[in-house]
């Protein structure tokens, strides 16, 4: 594998630099950025959502674009339109917001459904049409969107068909109490500005292609089969995984052994990687909630279920 141990550490050192004590949600973005997936990072405000992005921006050398999903955003505001130029007696395109190599959408449950379905539209194709023209979208290009899971007033639910869309579903959740103690001493706005480029988009994409060739057994194909037939159990849950999501769970799986020094997967990989791949795919049962279930609960009685080869 060309990618450097060395490199590889000193990348989430540095963004640990400006996120603390969130070791765990830095890997699962790094799993989904080599993965070619897009991330849901649902969770309260003043988490440090935004400054996760800011860092790997900056870690990265990527262009980042950030756009507040107000009720008033236009589907146009994300993809472009064209507009007549009077000087040059023609139609010229306005590039939208989603002409970046990172794009944050926050809080993207608060605006339109439309607006909604166009920026998840450009997430799975990679390009946008507007007026007939399709333009690609500079590459790599992914999507971190963000979302409050509390206050529903004023919201645009994802439907299931779009959350699926999403690689993985994230919480940053509150700091540990040493960890908010750090984080009243610094200053992650100037911690951010101070960070070095440590990769750059050619050593992504290489990155990605690298993900792509991890090696994997037959008989672990076989294994996310079964883990994901797990969740169509009808007694935990009321929908499982779709064959959409056993698919992110093997290029999951994959960036997780490339992240951990591997060109293959071991088992050890699907432990890590399916409840971020698995949170926002299914949903309860009645029966299991009335038993008092929580989604992570179900999903890892779901992941013991299978034998592992």
């Amino acid at each position: 594998m060309s990618q450097s141990p060395e490199t590889i550490v000193k990348m989430k050192e540095t963004i640990k630099t400006a996120i603390h004590g969130k070791d765990d949600v830095i890997d699962m973005v790094l799993c989904a950025i080599f993965a070619k997936g897009h991330i849901l990072l649902e969770d309260i405000p003043g988490v440090g959502k935004t400054t996760l992005v800011t860092a790997l921006a900056k870690v990265m050398n990527l262009d980042y674009k950030r756009m507040q999903f107000t009720p008033d955003v236009l589907p146009s505001d994300v993809s472009g339109f064209t507009m007549f130029d009077k000087t040059k007696n023609e139609f010229t395109f306005k590039e939208g917001a989603v002409y970046t190599n990172l794009f944050l959408a926050d809080e993207i449950n608060r605006t339109s459904p439309k607006t909604q379905s166009a920026l998840l539209e450009v997430m799975e194709e990679g390009h946008a049409t507007v007026d007939g023209v399709t333009r690609n979208l500079p590459t790599p290009f992914m999507v971190i969107a963000t979302q409050n899971p509390i206050g529903a007033s004023g919201t645009q639910k994802l439907p299931e068909s779009q959350l699926d869309r999403f690689m993985v579903r994230l919480s940053m959740g509150y700091p540990s109490h040493e960890s908010a103690v750090t984080i009243l001493k610094g200053d992650s706005h100037k911690t951010i500005e101070k960070m070095e480029r440590i990769i750059s988009r050619e050593d992504i994409l290489n990155y990605q292609n690298e993900v792509e060739n991890v090696k994997i057994k037959d008989s672990l194909y076989d294994y996310a089969v079964s883990l994901t037939e797990a969740t169509r159990n009808t007694d935990t849950f009321s929908l499982g995984l779709s064959p959409r999501g056993s698919i992110a769970l093997i290029r999951m799986t994959k960036a997780h052994a490339f992240l951990s020094g591997r060109d293959y997967v071991i088992p050890e990989d699907f432990k890590a990687v399916f409840y971020a791949i698995g949170n926002h795919r299914v949903i309860l049962s009645t029966k299991a909630k009335a038993c008092g279930m929580n989604t992570e609960s179900a999903l890892d009685l779901a992941f013991d279920s299978v034998k592992v080869p």
